[in-house]
């Protein structure tokens, strides 16, 4: 069995957002050399999630909207415990939770073995700080 591990290096101006990164992740599918095995995607922090969805720019808007009636942001200490360590990112580790760590994206005949839509999301939940997303993908 072989393995492969790239990074990803993000950099969101904004404070909450999704990015497609299939491209990237099928370009290190393709740079593996593996053909059949399985390729894991994961955020490397905890305010920022990798998940698999319709590139659709209007589900995006809902998933913004969703989120922040689930997980509001607020600054106060009184609304996120979390918040009386100095940060003002309660909401993002909420949002993180809900949308999730990473995926888990099967390799087949040297490609990524996606039903019809898929496409593999960055979530954005605490932007405007460098952050990274690792790609690794185990297989023959």
């Amino acid at each position: 069995m072989k393995s492969y591990r790239e990074i990803i290096e993000l950099h969101i101006p904004s404070r909450m957002d999704f990015v497609n990164i299939t491209s990237q992740v099928a370009e290190a599918v393709r740079k593996s050399g593996i053909k059949e095995g399985l390729a894991l995607v994961n955020s490397m922090h905890i305010t920022s999630s990798v998940f698999i969805n319709d590139d659709e720019s209007g589900l995006h808007q809902d998933y913004a909207r969703w989120l922040e009636k689930l997980a509001p942001y607020n600054a106060s200490p009184q609304v996120y415990a979390h918040n009386r360590t100095g940060e003002d990112n309660g909401d993002a580790h909420h949002k993180r939770q809900i949308m999730g760590r990473e995926v888990v994206v099967a390799v087949t005949d040297g490609k990524l073995d996606f039903g019809t839509w898929e496409q593999i999301f960055y979530g954005e939940f605490d932007g405007r700080r460098n952050k990274r997303v690792l790609i690794k993908i185990i297989g023959e």
